[in-house]
């Protein structure tokens, strides 16, 4: 509840000034205290003391029971007593109006009386807006109740009686009147005071009403403040707490840290001095490195030493067993031929000697009747391999000669002998090849291959590249390259004008980093290869086949570079026309099979006589292995004999063809290094 704290001056019983000092007062308070002084001078306003006119005096309740004829003489009164009768009316409104003021007079008396009493705002009003008892003024007989001045009532007719009886009333009211009329004078001054006290007052009320609104409107806003403060205190002290916390949290890990620390440099000042022992013995490792490092340069030369010496040693090795060099094998019989013949008796193989092989054969007279003893054929080569011998037997006496390409040699390895001799299984193997049946070809590149690693660790690198073609018909033909994919017919021409190395433009080469990579090359070579069906042969190779291996080695550490070519040569099988009965395409094959043989004879005779003109340009097959046949390389040729004795003439013309090759001499071989 608000109050408003009025100080009152002491003053005697006639003074009516007070003065109030209000601690705030709600504006509809103020709109109140201004209407009831509006309303009091209002009424001050309304007294006067002209009648009013046609003014008739309500009727209470006790006058409707009146006879009418009474209320029609009320009525029935003079203008002038009604006019009085008004007058005197407005009189009493006056009074009761002005009674109001006196109370507040008595209530700031009695304030006075305690200086300082604080009286709240609401009392103050409600004893403004307290009604004031106005006194009624009795009512005025009717004319015919008038009494006489006996008392007694006059008579109807005595009109004469009832007019001085009124104006014997009239006057005592007129004087009454003045005696009120005074004291509603005195009364007006006074409320003209009080009116300009409200007044002031309300002014003041109004002017501690803003101030009041203007400091609620600064505690409202200091109270939102008191609010976001309280807030961001509570979050401060949150984050005091949380930072305390961690302040604790932190305090302890450097206690552990601490701790950890002292014992991490006791560990490290022992690591220091375990490193430094260290130093020494890594000075002295240093040391010892050193003195190693130039002992394994000096075993590094050494074994390069070592190396060149093996190399020139099994060259000699195999300038010793010949630049060209005979192996003879006989293949063993099939299941289907052995019921045909009964063992090989015209085959006799020494057991002393592993490099002889004796043919023998039946002479009859010319009559027919008369049987002549045996005749013998003895032939001798490099080595002659029995039908029980196995593939890796074969490849073990040619391992040697496959190591010379990697030491910069060209190297030639070809089968030569009838068709249906073996010489496709020697070279290639069967076609579901196993680990011990593989031919030489693949054996002669996981040779390779395996010799490279190992010179790897001696500084050598390698690059290996691969090509695979077919001489059919005296044509040139690309087996890495199926039959619908191939372009115009290949040739064979030289690197340069200034060098005697030969290639094929627009042959496939296929660069190879493993023993992998070729076999699947072999496997496509394989199945684009010529192949027909004679009467000598179900499954005769009808063109020569050469792989070639290219390898480039360089060492870095010793500026040396080295370039051969592994050459695995299949040929084909010559055969007797009058055997194999070949007609057509047959025959074409067959004539042009037998002619490159012959050339590769003459070329071989002609390099042993050391003619001055080899007809190497005679046949496709000698013009390519050309750089093979020559000096410069080194050359093994296998001789591939049938067990058939039927087939007895065709062996020993391959058996002879092959004594010539092994006893021509061609020159030493030499390595291509730079």
């Amino acid at each position: 509840m608000e109050e408003v704290k009025v100080h009152v001056r002491p003053h005697g019983p006639s003074s009516s000034e007070q003065t109030m000092e209000s601690a705030g007062r709600s504006p509809l308070m103020e709109q109140k205290g201004n209407a009831e002084g509006r309303q009091v001078l209002a009424a001050g306003k309304a007294l006067s003391h002209l009648p009013v006119p046609a003014l008739r005096p309500k009727r209470g309740p006790s006058d409707e029971n009146q006879p009418p004829t009474e209320q029609k003489r009320a009525r029935g009164l003079p203008i002038p007593t009604r006019r009085m009768a008004a007058s005197i009316a407005t009189t009493l409104s006056k009074a009761s109006t002005a009674a109001a003021v006196p109370r507040i007079q008595r209530a700031g008396r009695r304030a006075s009386l305690r200086p300082g009493l604080t009286i709240p705002a609401a009392s103050v009003a409600e004893v403004i807006r307290r009604p004031v008892p106005v006194a009624v003024a009795p009512k005025m007989a009717a004319p015919a109740t008038a009494a006489g001045n006996d008392g007694k009532k006059r008579a109807a007719w005595d009109l004469k009686g009832q007019l001085s009886d009124m104006r014997t009333k009239v006057s005592s009211y007129k004087e009454k009147v003045q005696r009120l009329d005074g004291e509603n004078k005195l009364l007006r001054r006074q409320l003209q005071e009080q009116v300009t006290q409200n007044q002031e007052l309300s002014s003041q009320v109004s002017t501690l009403s803003s101030t009041l609104h203007t400091c609620q409107e600064q505690a409202q806003q200091r109270l939102h403040e008191v609010l976001e403060l309280s807030g961001l205190k509570q979050q401060l002290e949150e984050q005091v707490t949380s930072h305390s916390r961690t302040i604790r949290e932190l305090e302890r890990t450097k206690q552990d840290l601490s701790a950890l620390l002292e014992t991490r440099e006791v560990k490290l000042k022992l690591a220091e001095e375990g490193l430094a022992q260290r130093e020494r013995v890594n000075e002295e490792l240093r040391d010892q490195v050193a003195a190693q490092l130039q002992i394994m340069t000096q075993q590094e030369e050494r074994l390069h030493q070592l190396e060149m010496e093996r190399r020139r040693l099994h060259n000699l090795v195999q300038e010793l067993k010949g630049n060209i060099r005979v192996f003879c094998r006989v293949r063993p019989l099939l299941a289907w031929e052995k019921e045909m013949q009964k063992g090989m008796e015209h085959l006799h193989f020494p057991l002393q000697d592993n490099k002889a092989l004796v043919l023998s054969k039946v002479e009859e007279s010319h009559v027919g009747r008369d049987r002549k003893g045996d005749v013998k054929y003895d032939f001798s080569f490099d080595r002659v391999f029995s039908p029980a011998c196995s593939q890796e037997e074969v490849f073990e006496e040619i391992a040697l000669l496959v190591q010379s390409a990697l030491d910069g040699y060209h190297v030639c390895i070809f089968a030569y002998g009838q068709t249906g001799s073996g010489k496709t299984y020697t070279m290639e193997g069967p076609d579901d090849m196993s680990s011990e049946t593989m031919g030489m070809i693949p054996r002669a590149v996981r040779q390779v291959f395996q010799g490279a690693r190992e010179l790897e660790l001696k500084g050598w690198q390698y690059r290996f590249t691969a090509n695979f073609l077919e001489i059919y018909n005296e044509s040139l033909r690309d087996l890495l390259v199926g039959r619908p994919e191939r372009g115009a017919e290949l040739e064979i021409k030289r690197v340069s004008q200034s060098s005697e190395e030969l290639h094929v433009p627009n042959l496939r080469y296929v660069s190879v980093d493993s023993e992998d990579e070729v076999l699947k090359l072999l496997r496509t070579a394989k199945a684009n290869r010529s192949v027909a069906k004679t009467s000598l042969n179900d499954r005769s190779s009808r063109s020569h086949s050469l792989f070639q291996l290219r390898i480039e080695g360089w060492n870095p550490s010793r500026d040396l570079h080295s370039t051969s070519v592994l050459s695995l040569v299949d040929l084909a099988g010559s055969e007797r026309l009058d055997k194999s009965l070949s007609k057509g395409e047959r025959l074409r094959e067959t004539q042009a099979i037998n002619t490159s043989l012959s050339t590769l004879g003459l070329v071989i005779m002609a390099l042993s006589n050391k003619e001055p003109h080899i007809p190497y340009r005679n046949s496709k097959l000698t013009y390519l292995l050309q750089n093979s046949l020559g000096g410069n390389s080194k050359m093994l040729m296998f001789v591939n004999i049938s067990p058939l004795e039927e087939n007895l003439s065709e062996s020993l013309n391959s058996l002879r063809f092959a004594s010539k090759v092994n006893e021509c001499v061609i020159g030493t071989a030499q390595a291509n290094r730079k």
